[in-house]
């Protein structure tokens, strides 16, 4: 179905009978994507999900610097989240995979990323229909963001952490971008404009979040921060 179909299916005239059974299935399906979530991500301990572009390649720098991210958790102790697909995501649960460390998959269908990576452990691995409920799962089971360069997705996820953390709807844990060249741009933005010219966060949200240029300090940043905290759960 192109775009253009689904704006006009959109706007078809239904009648109450097709919304409402409609609406119930969608339920049904949303309530199973929530239990299957819970019951398989509570059993894994502690874990870090690492974020950034599902069109990263293999050669990119930024590839090599997630697979090492998921090698250095996981000789840690940490599982590896991540979005189960290409790219930054393969990389990292290449690296957790390699190190013989927990590496977890939350797939999900889209038009150019329909396969999940072969690197993710085969009873960790699983798959949505619905981005709000696998955003949950990266939400309740991490305890730590490592963020990557990537597009709407990764800002998607992890201003959605930063936000929960800011309005204390979750426990407050660590959320490092990685590639200073890559998002400082945007952060000075956050600094001078959303801060500095219309005052509509506080200053104290600057230290939600911190700006890193390689693997080591985004994770020896996260390993400082629970040899001072101790772990909690974030729901």
């Amino acid at each position: 179905m192109t775009g253009d179909d689904k704006i006009r299916r959109a706007f078809q005239n239904q009648n109450w009978h097709e919304i409402k059974v409609s609406d119930s299935w969608a339920i049904f399906k949303i309530m199973a994507e929530f239990v299957d979530g819970f019951e398989k991500l509570a059993k894994i301990g502690p874990c870090v999900s690492i974020f950034g572009s599902a069109r990263t390649k293999n050669e990119n720098p930024y590839y090599e610097m997630a697979v090492e991210c998921g090698r250095l958790l996981s000789e840690q102790g940490y599982g590896v989240i991540s979005g189960g697909g290409p790219g930054i995501m393969e990389a990292a649960n290449k690296g957790a995979y390699e190190a013989g460390g927990k590496s977890v998959g939350l797939n999900i269908d889209l038009p150019f990323e329909q396969f999940h990576n072969k690197y993710i452990d085969r009873d960790k691995l699983l798959e949505f229909d619905y981005f709000f409920v696998r955003k949950v799962m990266f939400m309740k089971y991490s305890q730590g963001f490592i963020v990557l360069p990537g597009g709407f997705g990764t800002l998607d996820e992890s201003f959605e952490a930063i936000t929960l953390i800011q309005t204390g709807k979750i426990a407050r844990f660590p959320i490092v971008f990685v590639g200073v060249d890559y998002w400082k741009g945007l952060f000075e933005w956050v600094e001078k404009t959303m801060l500095g010219k219309e005052n509509n966060i506080s200053p104290d949200d600057l230290n939600l979040y911190r700006l890193v240029d390689t693997p080591e300090e985004a994770c020896e940043h996260i390993f400082r921060f629970y040899n001072k905290y101790l772990l909690k759960p974030n729901f």
